[in-house]
């Protein structure tokens, strides 16, 4: 794994347990010599996971939508900082450049690109990892909303465990190193009857 991609709020949170935790991770992240792949701000959460990363000489790059370049400040000692035209674009570059998807908590755009990229794994267009990371049990709600989910019938069993849940940096990568897609998974096995 060369490098991750992570999804996080702009946003410092009401805990400095959330910017504590974005920090651990940064530094894990250039421990293990992952490169960093994010929204390219300088504020929040993703400021403080990009920091974090440098000062532990890792690397960043940063992927930020041109209209956002001003509003969010941009990251200005990156290892790179790509502009692009669009969140769509963003996204998509993201996913080019990540060979895994780990979100921290964050808002409405942090779940959105969470979703975007879950739904390209269940389609089948990725096999790449992607975990919540549970700070302060913070995503407890949708870990249980993806429960009842697949309880009520409208998602798969082998689509909500796709999903690596782990309230610690390093136990979450360490998920990652082992992790293999449900996907590609069932479709070995449907391949092989």
């Amino acid at each position: 794994m060369k490098s991750i991609a992570v999804f996080c709020g702009s946003r410092n949170g009401a805990s400095d347990v959330y910017i504590e935790n974005a920090k651990i991770l940064g530094e894990e992240l250039a421990k293990r010599k992952i490169t960093l792949v994010y929204g390219g701000s300088s504020v929040g959460i993703m400021g403080a996971v990009a920091d974090s990363v440098l000062e532990a000489g890792g690397k960043a790059i940063g992927v930020m939508p041109r209209f956002l370049d001003a509003k969010e400040r941009s990251h200005k000692t990156l290892s790179d900082l790509i502009i692009v035209e669009s969140m769509h674009e963003r996204k998509a570059k993201m996913s080019e450049l990540a060979d895994g998807f780990i979100t921290l908590p964050g808002g409405a755009g942090t779940l959105e690109e969470f979703f975007e990229i879950f739904t390209w794994a269940q389609l089948g267009l990725h096999q790449k990892p992607l975990g919540l990371l549970n700070i302060n049990h913070y995503y407890d709600p949708l870990v249980a909303l993806f429960n009842h989910m697949t309880d009520e019938q409208f998602m798969d069993e082998k689509h909500r465990s796709m999903t690596l849940v782990d309230a610690e940096p390093g136990g979450l990568l360490n998920q990652f190193i082992q992790f293999e897609s449900p996907i590609l998974k069932t479709h070995m096995t449907e391949n092989q009857t």
